[in-house]
């Protein structure tokens, strides 16, 4: 009895240890891909299911004519149907299931099924399909002679600088080293580098590299990459050669904060400056008081004001009366009518007058009148009194 259980417990042992095993090796073979139906026409649909792949991967799905599994996609893109695909996400084991419409390539067949990653390291696989009643021919025949293959990883090298930072177009050199693996010496190959932000298809610019690769040898490659002003985002070169895609390179370009700067400081120094324009014109065209004080609109003079201000004692100078300058000519300071004497009615200056001051010089007797022909003493004081 006992040993008929020990041997469903190694038996469950044993499935346990192959069963990660086989998930490596599943993972190790690479991503592949299988069709619901391997035939079907315009209109129609299929489903599409994959393993292999990088678990959370961004996938595109394509019916792609003039390619082969074991030539790829000879066109690239441009050979899809690209305004019927679909994008797929990968689960956590690397698996997707996802139903695709049967769209017309704009090139002849034979067609496949063609999944590849959207961002991050590059992955790509086909599945042959047939698309019903579309036109068939043969693909073009391989160049005879030299053949590119990329022998290592490329990298964008350069960094951006303070004009990047500001607006500048970022720029970087994509360098890789290539190999030739065919028959005949390749001189002075004419590369394709294309630029792709997103899921966009890349925009290709020709470049060619000056120098001869001979059959068996190998050259680095040193080719400059620039994009628009402004850009910012993650973005994807590539490298195409004999109409083959040799290699992708992401490149994550940073935001040129700098402009952002810029115009934070434009909102905030232009209206000061709009303010302040229209305060001066305010002050030029505001009407002012004569006479007055133009600060605030204070209409009293200075000494006025400096006998009405609490706690301000006033200068002796403001209590002292103008002087009266005289302006006629013909008129001695002693006579001046201004300060001869005075210009009110006569009045009784005698001792007994309680306002009348008393000098002690000024004799308090009796005054003996004189005759308007005798002559008096400047010392000696005359008064008045009452005729």
């Amino acid at each position: 009895m006992i040993g008929r259980v020990r041997i469903p417990v190694l038996a469950l042992l044993l499935a346990l240890l192959l069963t990660p095993w086989a998930g490596v090796a599943a993972a190790a073979d690479g991503p592949s891909v299988k069709l619901s139906a391997s035939q079907a026409g315009t209109g129609g649909s299929i489903t599409v299911t994959g393993s292999g792949w990088r678990e959370r991967a961004l996938l595109m799905i394509l019916v792609c004519g003039q390619a082969e599994p074991s030539r790829g996609v000879v066109g690239g893109t441009n050979s899809c149907a690209n305004a019927d695909g679909r994008a797929v996400t990968t689960d956590g084991q690397g698996r997707f299931s996802r139903k695709l419409p049967v769209a017309e390539p704009p090139v002849p067949c034979p067609c496949v099924v063609h999944v590849a990653t959207v961002t991050g390291a590059k992955a790509e696989a086909d599945a042959v399909f047939q698309v019903a009643g579309h036109a068939v021919e043969p693909l073009p025949a391989e160049p005879a002679g030299g053949r590119l293959s990329v022998l290592t990883d490329t990298r964008l090298d350069g960094s951006g600088g303070l004009l990047t930072w500001f607006g500048a177009p970022p720029a970087r050199t994509l360098v890789l080293t290539v190999g030739n693996v065919g028959t005949s010496a390749v001189k002075d190959p004419v590369f394709q580098v294309g630029t792709s932000h997103g899921v966009f298809a890349p925009q290709w610019e020709e470049q060619q590299w000056r120098g001869t690769i001979q059959p068996g040898r190998k050259a680095r490659i040193e080719l400059p990459v620039e994009l628009t002003g402004g850009a910012h985002g993650d973005y994807t070169v590539s490298l195409k050669y004999g109409g083959k895609v040799l290699a992708e390179q992401p490149w994550g370009v940073g935001r040129p904060w700098g402009v952002t700067l810029f115009w934070v400081l434009v909102g905030l120094v232009v209206p000061a400056a709009v303010f302040r324009a229209g305060m001066a014109v305010v002050d030029r065209v505001r009407p002012r008081r004569a006479g007055g004080i133009r600060h605030r609109g204070i209409g009293l003079p200075l000494s006025e004001l400096a006998l009405r201000l609490p706690g301000l004692k006033p200068s002796e100078a403001a209590h002292r009366a103008p002087p009266s300058a005289s302006t006629l000519p013909w008129f001695t300071p002693d006579a001046d009518p201004g300060t001869a004497g005075r210009l009110s009615a006569p009045h009784d200056d005698s001792p007994t007058s309680p306002t009348a001051p008393t000098s002690p010089s000024t004799p308090t007797g009796p005054v003996t009148p004189t005759s308007p022909g005798t002559s008096t003493s400047p010392t000696t004081p005359t008064r008045k009194g009452p005729t």
